[in-house]
């Protein structure tokens, strides 16, 4: 591709990863003209964006296009001429929690509204679409390494991670000629520490689940590398029509307890001095290891920072973190944690209020969320090197080497152009469905088939995002209910992951009705 300027369309721009990104791609050597979507309401930062960033490209242009991204008229112009599309935009936690609206308005809707209108440009732009970790569903030490293929068992009552599931199918199975999902990681960024101490959802983080963390920087940098090496070797081989998972530098893979631990040392402390093990999620969260997030280093060479480096920088930015460290622990536990047990999103107020569903969910049920030990030397902490059932565990080596990698129902290691319709057939079977046949010649991916569910319902789908992606068909897929206690009994596949932290006799259904309050019944 060689252009004067190459247009660069970016949604989410005002978020934490959609900063970083443009200021990388404000640095890139590339001529590029920079479109980009901004809510109506933000335009005072909007002009701070074209005032910051237009000075520093060589084109010398930001261009603002204002509307949601559920607006075909917006997002019209947004794609309109572009090259490129990179959407970013995302509702997320806490926000998705308390408002899931406006996570099925951008991350499903809007997303689905983005793809009809790449599809209907001519020409097309090359799209890069963000998805999330969070498609894994909850992992712990028996699974904790993830590859793009394994089941997506998405965490009930994550009406995020639910939208982010149906969002990416729609890309996959889209008219899009170029097209790239990246599975983000877990992120850390500047506003990290503020944004997770006015709400409850840090007691969502399991203290043993599996966490690969990757800063704002490197995805930026990561963004920026794509654009410019598809560009140089038009186009990069091996990277469009295929999804990712954005690792991380090999000591950036910690547990949720090292995470908090790490962040409480700016002032002085320990998890252990600020939570209690009886307050913290310890299932139906997301996060993984990711076993196969060499593939996009390798392709783009973007992992540069370690956790270490991140929380130097924040001190470096935030000095007065350090002066916290002459304070009574007691007291600043009582004055900044112990107030978040009251917020809406905290199992605590799930106990108080008897939200059975969300403590089902989250701890198997009322009765074992009361009998969490009170002490940290009763809880089984991975770091320290006991598993969830008390079993001796060596840490370090558990985070070094994928193990136990998930069975995707055929032989995955085959490359694309030998599989056949038998691997078809066997990952349906594996799902407890069935092959129903299509227009299938060996190797084509592309092309849609159809299939059936364990429950008799047909739908269309890519041999690509059934065996590839990881996608089967269930109804998380069109509205928010989750009821994988059902599916697993019958799907091979999901089992291998859902029973590692349910019980086979767990039976629920959890739901959110056509208000998006939150519902819960037994089967």
């Amino acid at each position: 591709m060689k252009k004067d300027t190459i247009l660069v369309a970016v949604t989410g721009v005002t978020g934490n990863m959609g900063q970083a990104v443009m200021e990388q791609l404000a640095r890139s050597p590339l001529p590029l003209t920079l479109r980009v979507l901004i809510l109506p309401e933000d335009k005072k930062r909007a002009k701070r964006f074209r005032k910051t960033y237009a000075a520093q490209l060589q084109s010398g242009a930001v261009q603002i296009v204002y509307g949601n991204l559920a607006d075909p008229a917006a997002v019209c112009a947004l794609v309109r001429g572009a090259d490129y599309v990179v959407n970013l935009a995302a509702v997320i936690p806490p926000l998705s929690d308390r408002r899931p609206d406006l996570a099925i308005e951008c991350n499903e809707k809007g997303a689905g509204v983005l793809v009809s209108e790449i599809e209907k440009a001519a020409p097309q732009p090359k799209l890069i679409h963000i998805s999330t970790v969070a498609l894994y569903g909850n992992r712990d030490e028996k699974h904790p390494w993830a590859r793009v293929g394994d089941p997506l068992p998405v965490s009930p009552y994550d009406v995020y991670s639910a939208t982010k599931l149906r969002g990416e199918l729609r890309v996959l199975e889209s008219e899009i000629a170029q097209w790239a999902v990246l599975r983000q990681s877990a992120m850390l960024h500047k506003n990290m520490l503020a944004d997770n101490m006015k709400d409850g959802l840090m007691f969502h983080t399991c203290f043993n689940a599996p966490l690969e963390w990757v800063t704002a920087h490197d995805s930026g940098v990561l963004i920026a590398h794509i654009l410019e090496r598809d560009v140089k070797d038009a186009p990069v081989r091996g990277f469009w029509k295929r999804v990712f998972n954005i690792g991380s530098l090999a000591e950036n893979r910690i547990t949720g307890y090292d995470t908090f631990d790490e962040g409480f040392r700016l002032i002085g402390g320990s998890a252990k001095d600020f939570f209690r093990p009886d307050r913290n999620a310890v299932r139906n969260f997301h996060g993984v290891w990711f076993a196969d997030g060499h593939k996009l280093e390798e392709l783009f060479a973007y992992q540069t920072q370690s956790t270490a480096h991140y929380w130097a920088e924040i001190k470096k930015a935030h000095g007065y973190y350090s002066l916290a460290k002459i304070l009574p622990k007691g007291l600043i536990r009582r004055l900044a944690i112990d107030p978040l047990c009251k917020d809406p999103n905290a199992p605590a107020y799930w106990k108080a209020h008897g939200d059975t569903g969300r403590l089902t969910a989250y701890f198997g049920g009322e009765r074992q969320y009361d009998a969490l030990p009170a002490a940290w030397e009763d809880f089984p902490l991975l770091r320290e090197g006991r598993r969830g059932n008390g079993e001796p565990a060596d840490y370090d080596a558990l985070r070094k080497t994928p193990y136990a990698p998930l069975d995707h129902g055929f032989d995955d290691a085959k490359a694309d152009e030998d599989i056949d319709l038998n691997d078809l057939r066997a990952v349906a079977k594996a799902h407890g469905g069935e092959y129903l046949g299509g227009a299938f010649v060996k190797g084509d991916l592309y092309t849609p088939v159809k299939w059936r569910t364990q429950d008799g319902e047909e739908f269309t789908a890519r041999p690509y995002t059934v065996l590839r992606a990881g996608h089967w068909f269930n109804r998380t897929y069109k509205e928010n209910v989750w009821e994988f206690d059902r599916l697993a009994r019958k799907d091979r596949l999901l089992a291998q992951l859902w029973y590692d932290t349910h019980g086979k006799e767990e039976a629920f259904r959890y739901f959110m009705d056509k208000d998006l309050h939150a519902g819960f019944e037994r089967e």
